[in-house]
């Protein structure tokens, strides 16, 4: 089941030992094209960091629930890491934020999360006592965030078409399935969805996603698409 990144901005996170905020963002993995981090917005309790949270530490994500649920102790979460809003996550970041919690790399082991092909939900390990909070920023960036995104335009090989305004993510897995555009005047103002498996590269200075598609070759997708739809709706009433 896919669920959308745009409802689930705002849900209220809970702690093995009580609430500990909000959903304010994701960053996906831009090369893999999955989210890696859930940017937690902790409100009064740990004002001025940025806290986030592995989805080893969820398990599978749910939209429909009340609260997610976090296999963690907030105590556990405030030792954690820190990174300041304005810091770029780093591959060194990253190392020292999994083994501060004993979980493996994702980037080892050749599987989407590295031994594995979704998030474990893992209970942490016995924290390093000799781990340092203060990390040095390295210029290395490959995660971005699901809501700076939003809004970028999409580029086809024969030109622009709209902008994207959500993503879909595998409920068990946490890879972005499809990425949603608004298509404006160009196609009546519809919403497409569009694999990243299409997607070319994205410019961070242009705002600009590029796909490895016409613009004919999307609007045959998306007709397709509506005409499943509506076969299936029509079984659906039969049966």
């Amino acid at each position: 089941m896919l669920q959308d990144t745009q409802k689930l901005y705002g849900k209220k996170l809970a702690a093995l030992d009580g609430d500990i905020g909000h959903i304010r963002d994701f960053f996906f993995d831009d090369q893999a094209w999955v989210i890696r981090y859930v940017v937690v917005d902790t409100g009064a309790w740990l004002t001025g960091r940025l806290v986030l949270l592995s989805p080893h530490a969820f398990g599978k994500l749910d939209q429909h629930e009340d609260a997610l649920q976090v296999k963690l102790r907030k105590q556990q979460i405030e030792d954690s890491p820190s990174i300041a809003a304005h810091e770029t996550v780093t591959r060194q970041f990253e190392d020292q934020y999994f083994r501060s919690y004993g979980w493996p790399v994702y980037w080892q082991g050749g599987e989407m999360w590295g031994m594995s092909g979704h998030p474990l939900g893992l209970v942490p390990q016995p924290r390093d006592p000799n781990l340092r909070r203060a990390l040095e920023p390295r210029a290395d960036r490959h995660l971005q965030g699901t809501r700076a995104v939003t809004g970028y335009h999409l580029e086809t090989v024969d030109g622009r078409i709209g902008h994207v305004t959500g993503f879909r993510v595998d409920a068990l897995s946490w890879a972005i399935r499809e990425l949603v555009v608004e298509t404006g005047v160009w196609h009546l103002g519809k919403q497409i969805l569009i694999s990243p498996d299409e997607v070319e590269r994205i410019s961070l200075v242009d705002k600009n996603i590029f796909v490895k598609l016409t613009k004919a070759d999307i609007q045959r997708t998306s007709e397709g698409d509506l005409a499943r739809q509506k076969a299936a709706q029509g079984m659906s009433t039969r049966g």
